[in-house]
């Protein structure tokens, strides 16, 4: 059974309403504070030795830095209690089938891809959206891709060990996921800052930039004694020159480092919020404990590496100051914090890159995790390499639990087709998504929605939702054969699968063209894929079609969903059974439709 999400929601709102609460007290603390220390100092300075007020002026703003510092942190706590709050809510709502809240994965729709498109992989209301919880771009990205390629042998079965560990990590995975939802990445940022990674040093290796860091406080210091005592401004003014030429002839270097980096100081500290989880976690899955190692350097914490990286670039957006020119002819700001640049890409140049992508492959695996978590009735497939597919209570895994009806399924996948006739919505094409979405979910790593589940390495091909484009002066009927030439190319070629074997999943073929030629074409196609040794599922209202069964020798099975009448009501029960569909509805509905059907 999944969380009381409803509980644990209410709980971490009650800690996040209390924590809020404080942080307004501490607010007005804090102007009390402010007020009383400003008197007290007016007062030391105007009736105490210089140095006692100097004293209690430094005492004081230590003391009140402190202070903000703990209200920013009740501040950051209440929020991230929030975010757990809301986060449960979420989950609540999905466990009722409603995933609004999670990204659709509509950037990832290709309606040219082998399967994605077809099996609403991706795009609103898709098996993406009902199983994505990551936050950082690039964890959406490597999820994406492995719903988009079936992964190998080994990988799976060390995502199904990690993703059962996972499962059993509420409260961790929660916390990762909670801090993943202060994330506000912008499309490009961390491709931005992997450029910044691939460019020279601004400062580092220049001996004329290394030298002003410590030349050009020096001159700035002598001009203003200088000219406080015996110089007129206008020659003090000319200490300051080596500097300005030093800042204008690293003034496009670091225009170029601040727009690869800019605003990138927050984003940076929600990584390193969620880097700080993943250090925190006792992990024993072997591919958790890989991610977990891969995330640190020399000993040292990636978490800490990037808040450092987030403060020096936090810094150099001090450039947009009013004040900044004062920083500039002093210490060279733009200068000194290029250096500090320098020197940690130095450092980190080829970890950062590592980090990301060990966290993008934990949020991922968490996505599956928190699947099964949700889902405890699913299990994790078994991959042999038998060439066979069988599966005990399979169902559609977008359908709700009270609307979800489940079938057998049992088949080699090497020289042979099931095919399957049937009257209109008697859940011909949700079968066929059933099992295809289910083989991708498998091949992923993920759990299914059966009981059991066992299967071969193999690559889907779809052919379900061909359409006219208009752009390329194409009919639906042209499209579906370029489609079904694609799939047979496949099938006959296994170079194009990296030698995986192809099941194909086809339905109502050749439906763009009159009933001889649809017959005598879909008869043709499956003579050559049974030929051609293929293997997969074909639906057709064709009921002729389930005459290849006796020239097939073996290699093809009829099998039906039918629908009752009773009383002129029509009655679905969407089981798949062996033989030939025997039903008909479609003159009933039309009827229904208000069509009037005459006999002629």
């Amino acid at each position: 059974m999944y969380p009381n999400y409803e509980q644990r929601q209410q709980e971490f709102q009650a800690t996040a309403t209390a924590l809020q609460e404080r942080y307004t007290r501490l607010g007005w603390v804090r102007l009390v504070v402010f007020i009383g220390l400003v008197a007290l100092l007016i007062v030391a300075w105007r009736e105490l030795p210089w140095w006692a007020g100097l004293l209690g002026t430094l005492l004081s703003i230590f003391g009140f830095a402190r202070l903000v510092r703990q209200h920013e942190q009740v501040q950051a706590a209440g929020r991230h209690q929030q975010h757990l709050a809301d986060l449960q809510g979420q989950e609540l709502a999905s466990t009722q089938h409603d995933h609004r809240a999670w990204p659709t994965g509509e950037v990832f729709v290709d309606p040219q891809h082998p399967y994605t498109y077809d099996l609403d992989i991706f795009g609103a209301y898709s098996l993406y959206q009902k199983i994505c919880r990551a936050h950082t771009r690039a964890g959406q990205q490597l999820l994406a891709d492995w719903l988009a390629a079936p992964s190998t042998t080994e990988l799976v079965e060390a995502r199904q060990v990690a993703v059962t560990e996972l499962a059993q990590q509420t409260d961790w995975q929660h916390h990762l996921r909670a801090q993943g939802a202060a994330l506000d990445e912008s499309p490009d940022q961390i491709k931005k800052l992997h450029e910044w990674l691939a460019l020279p040093a601004v400062v580092q290796g220049n001996t004329v930039r290394t030298a002003a860091l410590w030349v050009a406080p020096i001159l700035f210091t002598v001009a203003m004694a200088l000219w406080a005592t015996v110089w007129p401004w206008y020659l003090a003014l000319l200490l300051l020159v080596p500097a300005g030429l030093v800042l204008r002839g690293s003034f496009e270097e670091i225009q170029q480092l601040h727009a690869l980096t800019g605003k990138a100081a927050q984003t940076l500290r929600a990584y390193a919020a969620m880097l700080e989880q993943v250090e925190s976690a006792t992990f024993t899955a072997p591919r958790l404990v890989h991610l977990q190692r891969q995330i640190g350097h020399e000993g040292s914490a990636a978490s800490t590496a990037i808040r450092k990286l987030a403060y020096r670039l936090s810094q150099l957006d001090v450039r947009y100051n009013a004040f900044v020119f004062l920083l500039e002819f002093s210490v060279v700001w733009d200068l000194q914090q290029a250096y500090l640049l320098d020197k940690w890409k130095a450092k980190y140049r080829d970890d950062l890159p590592r980090w990301f992508a060990a966290l993008a492959e934990l949020e991922a695996l968490v996505s599956l995790g928190n699947l099964q978590l949700n889902h405890p009735a699913w299990s994790l497939p078994q991959i042999k390499e038998e060439r066979r597919l069988t599966a005990h209570e399979l169902g559609h895994p977008l359908l709700s639990e009270t609307t979800r009806v489940t079938n057998e399924m049992a088949m080699p996948t090497h020289g042979h087709i099931h095919l399957i006739t049937g009257s209109n919505m008697a859940g011909k094409s949700t079968w066929l998504r059933t099992v295809g979405i289910n083989i991708v979910l498998a091949l992923a790593g993920s759990p299914v929605c059966a009981k059991r589940m066992e299967l071969s390495p193999m690559q889907v091909y779809t052919s379900m939702r061909t359409t006219d484009a208009l752009h390329e002066s194409t009919s639906s009927f042209y499209a579906e054969l370029k489609r079904l030439k694609f799939i047979i190319s496949a099938v006959e070629d296994p170079q194009r699968t990296a030698g995986r074997p192809v099941f194909f999943i086809l339905d109502e073929i050749l439906k763009g063209t009159n009933s001889r030629d649809r017959h005598t074409g879909a008869k043709a196609l499956i003579r050559q894929l049974v030929a051609s040794n293929g293997a997969g599922l074909i639906a057709t209202h064709d009921l002729e079609l389930a005459e290849l069964e006796a020239e097939a020798d073996g290699q093809m099975e009829n099998w039906a969903m039918e629908v009752d009448i009773n009383d002129g009501e029509l009655a679905f029960d969407y089981k798949i059974k062996r033989g030939v569909s025997q039903s008909f509805n479609a003159t009933i509905l039309m009827q229904r439709m208000g069509i009037q059907i005459q006999d002629f």
